[in-house]
């Protein structure tokens, strides 16, 4: 099987990997709350840093859905620069939040590796979604 025809199985792959590691952060979220905070915290603070993470996670499950809409619906299916972009991207995320749930991670860390490894290949989706659908442009 050539390189560039098992872009799209590994970058489905990749992508699943990452949603099931921040569902599973979902679930196991207090440990990695307990890591932000200070040895003597009060329930102000648990529930402030809590509500952050999970503020966190569910705008990184929104930005699962419009990159999985995109995907799944063929606009960026066959692109080898997006997926080249998106297998990078989530490989990474995948790699550092398995060290962030294992290695309970301080929850800033979260922020960084959702800038670069979510947002990033996301917001490339939505510009080609946009070039297709709004201005009639064929894929790349």
């Amino acid at each position: 099987m050539p390189a560039v025809s098992s872009l799209v199985p590994s970058r489905f792959l990749t992508l699943l990997a990452h949603l099931v590691i921040v569902i599973t952060i979902f679930w196991s979220r207090e440990n990695n709350v307990l890591a932000c905070l200070p040895v003597t915290y009060t329930p102000e603070q648990f529930t402030s840093k809590d509500t952050e993470l999970i503020v966190a996670l569910s705008i990184t499950l929104g930005l699962f859905v419009v990159e999985l809409a995109g995907f799944l619906s063929g606009v960026s299916m066959f692109n080898n620069t997006q997926s080249l972009i998106s297998i990078a991207a989530h490989t990474s995320a995948s790699l550092a939040l398995i060290f962030f749930l294992f290695e309970q991670w301080d929850c800033s860390v979260y922020w960084w590796i959702f800038a670069f490894c979510s947002v990033l290949p996301a917001f490339i989706e939505v510009i080609l979604f946009i070039a297709v659908f709004g201005l009639k442009k064929k894929p790349l």
